[in-house]
């Protein structure tokens, strides 16, 4: 299990990056985000739509409802905002990353 407060900033960028590939519905995203983390991130409810509302209120992603198989769900989408403050995160968490792994010294004794 991962320190939620490591989580806490990569939350919303682990979401955009989601959505940037496709539209999702809340469920799917949770699924997704568990399944190519190998379980080690998981999401409830009381995670994910906190989350999904604010970037909604900042018009970085946008919600429609749609019905497929008979069955109405929620999907959230990308804006065009989003997808610059998505390149920004991304380049935020590398210079993170990168200096992070400077500084623990990865691979030297």
């Amino acid at each position: 299990m991962v320190n939620k407060e490591l989580m806490k900033g990569s939350t919303a960028m682990l979401i955009l990056t989601l959505l940037g590939r496709k539209e999702m519905y809340g469920y799917e995203m949770t699924k997704e985000i568990e399944s190519r983390s190998s379980g080690l991130f998981t999401f409830k409810e009381g995670t994910l739509y906190p989350i999904l509302h604010a970037l909604e209120a900042e018009k970085i992603v946008e919600s429609y409802w749609s019905e497929q198989e008979g069955r109405k769900r929620k999907y959230y989408r990308i804006t065009d905002n989003g997808r610059k403050q998505l390149q920004t995160k991304q380049q935020e968490w590398n210079m993170f990353r990168t200096a992070v792994d400077r500084v623990i010294g990865e691979g030297q004794a």
